[in-house]
């Protein structure tokens, strides 16, 4: 297994070095260098977690390191072409998921493993709690690399983000305290972290006080955090953090410290499909732009709409706006979770694109408040300062909402930093390895996958390999799987709010959309209630009934939604064929 995984690891270092060294920006690593604690047989050790992660920086410095002396410096800050965040996985510590509040012997040691790539001016604070961040583009934006194994509700060392005492109480006072910088210095922020904060009836991840003061920050600090990019579920989606489930003692400043609801739901990284159904649930329920033709009746003099029926028009406008937040959408947040190169199903690597518009001026027009180095000797200051705090009051400080003159920020409104889309790569393995004898059949309408994962009934009839043969394997390589920017089904013209939310109402839609005429500036996809498999008159008994029937006959019409099929055949990354997705999933 070890020994795969390395060889599968150099040959992804050596495509993305050709492919990327001198065309990307910045690389965010999402954790998880060390295999998974799973193995009854071949129990990990503190040296086989340390080293897998010595050796996976190593390859990042052999594929991104400066050459020919340049980084011959005292600065290790300089040793790499380009800026490269880390943050730390559940399995990058031993005992996998649990780590005690900091100074600890894993933050000393990737504050050794790591120099290279943390800040000199942040690695007292990294130490104290594995948290930092990264000016990625001087100036303009930073990248936070969050330690979510104090979020993690599967952590037992620490309990959530209510009382001072905890890491994750010091970590989001940390983050709410450099978001103001950014916001000071005219900056915009990229959160990155292993465990993503998933709230579902199904999964969810983090400690509820944690998820809580996130969402609040995120809410608070929308001018400046343009996205969250995680990794650890292996399954590729997206989520909205909603501002509306946002507890009203949050919005208050207050949070229970005993009995706040810690929900112990994560079994390691096993997603089952019960989460995917819980996100379309969730996203069925998001409000929809009234139809243009709702006051479409047209006044017996001259065809024209009456002023009564422009009238009602309006206010069914008004009153959606009022629900999602404006036109900007600007009552949700945005979280990518990748699929991973060390994969339960197949390799994937990501690259997102952002608008570079304005990056060329030498100064910031917006920077104002105190200099960087000013700031990071503020922090190192305040980690220490706060330490010594009683863990008693219940009171948090509420960060300041964006200015109400300041425009939507960069992940609502398309402008400079923007996010317009990412570009996903896959490794088909099964036919690199060339396991099968004949031809597979192809599964994906974006990419022909010649075999697939060994699957019972899936490949019947097929016959692997002879265990004797000599393994002849094919050129590893990547190709690309799917590209926001150009794919006709989630039509997304950049990955601002307004398009994800639009995106997440066509998945959740339970409606056929090749059935219907889609208007890509209003879609809503709404059956008619004696259609609808959803009512919401029905209890929660009814709708256990229905998740149990789910794939039978909940979503038995003509045609499927091929947004919610793309989604979920993607999530999956093309391992789950036609017949099991239905099944499975419905339409």
């Amino acid at each position: 297994m070890l020994r795969a995984t390395e060889g599968q690891a150099l040959r992804t270092f050596s495509w993305i070095e050709k492919e990327f060294r001198n065309n990307i920006d910045f690389i965010v690593w999402t954790g998880d260098s060390a295999r998974h604690d799973n193995d009854e047989q071949h129990p990990r050790s503190v040296a086989q977690v340390a080293g897998l992660n010595k050796f996976l920086v190593q390859k990042m410095y052999e594929s991104f390191g400066k050459r020919n002396g340049d980084g011959e410096d005292e600065d290790p800050n300089n040793d790499y072409v380009i800026p490269i965040i880390p943050t730390l996985g559940n399995n990058d510590v031993l005992p996998h998921n649990i780590m005690q509040k900091g100074p600890n012997q894993w933050t000393r040691a990737y504050t050794r493993m790591w120099r290279q790539f943390i800040p000199e001016a942040q690695t007292h604070s990294f130490e104290q709690g594995g948290w930092f961040y990264v000016e990625a583009i001087p100036g303009k934006l930073a990248v936070f690399s969050l330690n979510t194994l104090y979020f993690f509700t599967s952590n037992a060392a620490v309990d959530g983000c209510a009382a001072r005492s905890e890491p994750g109480y010091r970590q989001m006072e940390w983050l709410r305290i450099q978001l103001q910088f950014m916001r000071d210095r005219g900056m915009k922020a990229i959160l990155i972290g292993h465990v993503p904060p998933a709230r579902t009836d199904a999964k969810t991840q983090w400690d509820e006080t944690c998820w809580q003061k996130y969402t609040l920050w995120m809410q608070q600090y929308r001018d400046v955090v343009i996205a969250g990019l995680w990794g650890h579920m292996n399954y590729d989606h997206f989520f909205l953090q909603d501002f509306k489930a946002i507890d009203k003692e949050t919005l208050d400043g207050r949070m229970r410290i005993d009995g706040v609801g810690r929900q112990e739901t994560d079994v390691h990284t096993a997603v089952s499909g019960e989460y995917f159904i819980d996100l379309r649930e969730q996203w069925a329920e998001l409000p929809k732009p009234p139809k243009k033709g709702a006051s479409n009746q047209k006044s017996k003099k001259g065809g024209k709409k009456s002023k009564k029926d422009k009238d009602k028009q309006r206010q069914r406008h008004k009153k959606y706006l009022e629900k999602v937040g404006g036109v900007w959408a600007e009552d949700y947040a945005i979280s990518f979770a990748s699929a991973s190169v060390v994969p339960n199903l197949l390799p994937v690597v990501r690259v997102f694109e952002y608008n570079v518009s304005g990056l060329d001026s030498s100064s910031n027009s917006l920077h104002t408040g105190a200099a960087p180095e000013e700031i990071l000797k503020d922090d190192g200051d305040w980690m220490d300062a706060f330490r010594w705090k009683k863990p008693k009051s219940q009171k948090f400080t509420l960060p300041n909402p964006p200015s109400k003159s300041a425009p939507p920020g960069p992940a609502y409104s398309a402008q400079s930093l923007s996010l317009l889309g990412y570009t996903q790569y896959l490794a088909n393995i099964t036919h690199i390895n060339n396991d099968f004898i004949g031809d597979d059949p192809t599964h994906s309408a974006d990419l022909k996958l010649d075999a697939q994962k060994w699957k019972e009934g899936k490949h019947k009839g097929r016959k692997p390999r002879n265990k004797d043969q000599e393994p002849s394997p094919k050129e590893f390589k990547y190709e690309v799987h799917y590209d926001t920017r150009n794919d006709s089904v989630y039509r997304l013209k950049d990955l601002t709010m307004p398009h994800m939310l639009d995106l997440a109402r066509r998945i959740g839609a339970f409606v056929p959309q090749a059935s219907v005429s889609v208007d890509p500036a209003n879609e809503d996809n709404e059956l008619p209630e004696s259609l609808s498999p959803r009512s919401s008159k029905k209890g929660k008994k009814d709708k256990k009934k229905q998740k149990k029937k789910h794939g039978k006959d909940k979503h038995k019409y003509e045609k499927r939604n091929e947004a919610w099929y793309t989604f979920i055949r993607r999530a999956f990354v093309e391992t789950m064929d036609a017949e099991d997705i239905e099944q499975n999933f419905g339409h």
